[in-house]
């Protein structure tokens, strides 16, 4: 076996392993021994409550949400040659997380969505993230799409939603206030088993696509003309996976909130392992994601109990200090 091959393999054992720990830790511990029971369906009614109504919806979600921004920014980072896109910092997050917010708000309480609202956002968040990712696209295609311009462009849309969504803050109530500011700090709160059977079956096929196209992927990553002398239809291909990392972004947006970092995090440390072969970077950049989020979220969830911290903030102070290692370096 290829120790590229070895890595991914071992990654993937690790990650079972941060879920095991997941479904174990918590106010109401849980021994690996009794998990691995109730899995089987023989614990007891305590343990299958943890286990199959709070935490294993929990971290499958963590899971799918993971794998959406991890690949989700590796598109990104293809597309424009800069390996340090990512949907969190040029606003098609956050996009979503406006008409999100919006559509979230036209109930009575915040804390009280129908069931039909819930079927429904995942959708919202789509149209919010690819009005932000075409909004960008838009602006920054003039005299050919630019690597830097596309980037500046977005950061400055980021800007102008964040600050759209915290001056529509202003006017709700202090209870709807508070919960709408965890959400978009990036909170799994969207967990329970009707947004995993929404967004898992979606965001596969999304991924498989991305898999699918992954040579692609390779080409645009060496730059425009190398691309187009290999015979790939650049502008064709970039606008597609646009799309494709919109999607993925808005249905992550959709059940976690605006988790920033998490999706640079897990491509950056698998490019420095594997190189720009997209095949394996989809799915070791999706495996330490995900360790990273499940970890993160089992920190925020036990750390102050009862009080829980919004998940982004933990994933934030991880990313923030790699992120400016990483500009450091490149300088």
């Amino acid at each position: 076996m290829k120790k590229d091959n070895r890595i991914i393999f071992f990654c993937i054992i690790f990650v079972f392993a941060c879920i095991l720990f997941a479904l174990m830790a918590g106010s109401y511990y849980i021994s690996p021994t009794d998990v691995i029971k109730t899995l089987f369906g023989n614990g007891d009614k305590m343990q299958r409550f943890a286990i199959y109504d709070i935490r294993l919806p929990r971290t499958i979600l963590a899971v799918i949400v993971a794998c959406a921004l991890s690949v989700s920014a590796l598109i990104l980072q293809s597309i424009t040659q800069n390996p340090l896109a990512e949907s969190g910092m040029i606003g098609i997050n956050s996009g979503a997380a406006l008409f999100v917010v919006l559509f979230i708000s036209t109930s009575n309480y915040y804390s009280v969505i129908s069931i039909s609202k819930i079927l429904f956002m995942p959708f919202i968040a789509i149209l919010g993230a690819l009005f932000s990712a075409f909004l960008i696209y838009f602006l920054s295609k003039r005299n050919g799409i630019q690597p830097v311009k596309f980037i500046l462009i977005g950061i400055g849309i980021n800007t102008g939603i964040c600050a759209i969504i915290s001056f529509y803050q202003l006017n709700m109530s202090k209870g709807d206030y508070n919960q709408v500011l965890t959400w978009t700090s990036g909170s799994l709160w969207g967990s329970n088993w009707v947004y995993i059977f929404i967004t898992l079956p979606i965001i596969a096929l999304l991924i498989f696509i991305v898999f699918f196209k992954s040579r692609v992927l390779d080409a645009l990553a060496l730059g425009d003309e190398l691309a187009s002398g290999i015979g790939v239809d650049v502008r064709k291909e970039r606008v597609i996976f646009l799309i494709l990392c919109a999607l993925l972004s808005a249905l992550a947006t959709s059940v976690a909130g605006n988790i920033a970092f998490l999706g640079l995090l897990g491509s950056q440390i698998a490019k420095q392992i594997v190189g720009l072969n997209h095949k394996k970077l989809i799915l070791l950049s999706s495996c330490i994601s995900v360790i990273i989020l499940v970890l993160s979220d089992t920190a925020a969830r036990n750390l102050f109990s009862p009080i829980e911290i919004p998940v982004g903030i933990i994933v934030s102070l991880i990313g923030v200090p790699y992120f400016v290692y990483l500009i450091l370096k490149r300088s």
